[in-house]
C-alpha cells in the first residue's frame, strides 16, 4: 500500500531558473498538498499534463526525492526514515533506460539482482518468468549498444521487476514506445495486478488510463484536481469521453 499525506515538494530557485520561469520567487512548488492512497491488488493513476507535478510525486514516494511537506509511507514505512527498506521492495521504471551499453541483458539482470541479494538460483527463476512475459529470449546475450529502443525498455523493465518487488511505479511507461513494447508494458501491468501488487503509473494518454486503471488522481500545477475510483469519476462525468472530462477538469481549474 501507498499512502500520501498532505504532501508538498518545493525547489529552490537559482538566478537563471529565476530568469528562464520569469519569477522573482526564490522557491518553485512542484507539488502543493497532494494526498492519495493506492492499495494492494489495484492500479492507480497519476494523470496529469506534461509539469503538472507526476514524477516529482512519483520519486518522493520512491525515496530518491524528500518531501517537504507532508508524508508518505509505503508498505507500513515511512520514506524519509525507512528509506533503505522500501528500495528493496519497490521496483521504479522510467522513460530513461539508463542501462551499461556496454553489458548484455543477462548481465544487467545479474547484477542488479546481486544487488537485491538474491542467490543465484533465484536471479535465474526470475530471469526465466520475465524473458517469456517479455519476449526476450532472442535477445538475452546481445549487448544494450546493439539493441533497438524497444528491446532496450524491455531490459528496464525486467531489470525493474527482477527483486519481485512488492510495489512498481511506473513514470509514463509507453512514452514514445511502438504499439508492440508498448502492450507488453500493459500486459505486466495486469500482471501485478493480478498477483497483488500495489501499481501506480504517471500518465497522459486517457486510453490507457481507460484500459487498466481502478483508481486514479488528476493532477495539475502541483495540485489534486480528482481523486476517487474510475467507477466514481464516469459516474460524475459532465462530457460524453474520458479525454474531454479530463480537459475539463484541468481547463476549469485554471480559469478559477
Amino acid at each position: 500500500m501507498i499512502e500520501v499525506k498532505n504532501v508538498s515538494k518545493t525547489f529552490k530557485l537559482n538566478k537563471k531558473q529565476k530568469k528562464e520561469l520569469d519569477t522573482t520567487e526564490d522557491f518553485s512548488h512542484a507539488v502543493k498538498d497532494v494526498s492519495f492512497t493506492c492499495q494492494p491488488g489495484r492500479v492507480f493513476s497519476l494523470l496529469g499534463p506534461n509539469g503538472a507535478g507526476k514524477t516529482t510525486t512519483l520519486r518522493m514516494i520512491s525515496t530518491i526525492f524528500k518531501p517537504t511537506q507532508g508524508s508518505i509511507s509505503v508498505c507500513g514505512l515511512d520514506t524519509v526514515k525507512e528509506e533503505l527498506e522500501i528500495r528493496k521492495k519497490i521496483g521504479f521504471l522510467t522513460g530513461s533506460t539508463g542501462l551499461y551499453q556496454r553489458l548484455t541483458a543477462n548481465e544487467i539482470l545479474n547484477y542488479f539482482g546481486k544487488l537485491y541479494k538474491l542467490s543465484d538460483s533465484e536471479i535465474e527463476s526470475r530471469k526465466k518468468e520475465l524473458y517469456a512475459l517479455l519476449d526476450m529470449d532472442s535477445f538475452q546475450n546481445k549487448r544494450i549498444g546493439k539493441l533497438s529502443t524497444g528491446m532496450k525498455q524491455k531490459v528496464s523493465i525486467a531489470r525493474t521487476m527482477i527483486h519481485d518487488p512488492e510495489v512498481v511505479i511506473f513514470d509514463e511507461p509507453t512514452s514514445g514506445l511502438d504499439v508492440i513494447t508498448s502492450e507488453n508494458i500493459i500486459k505486466l501491468i495486469k500482471s501485478c495486478k493480478e498477483q497483488g501488487k500495489t501499481v501506480i503509473f504517471s500518465s497522459h494518454i486517457m486510453s490507457e488510463v481507460d484500459l487498466l486503471c481502478d483508481d486514479m488522481a488528476i493532477i495539475d500545477q502541483g495540485e489534486i484536481l480528482f481523486s476517487g475510483s474510475m467507477d466514481q469519476f464516469r459516474s460524475e462525468m459532465k462530457e460524453s469521453t474520458l479525454t474531454g472530462e479530463f480537459i475539463r477538469i484541468v481547463n476549469e481549474k485554471r480559469a478559477s
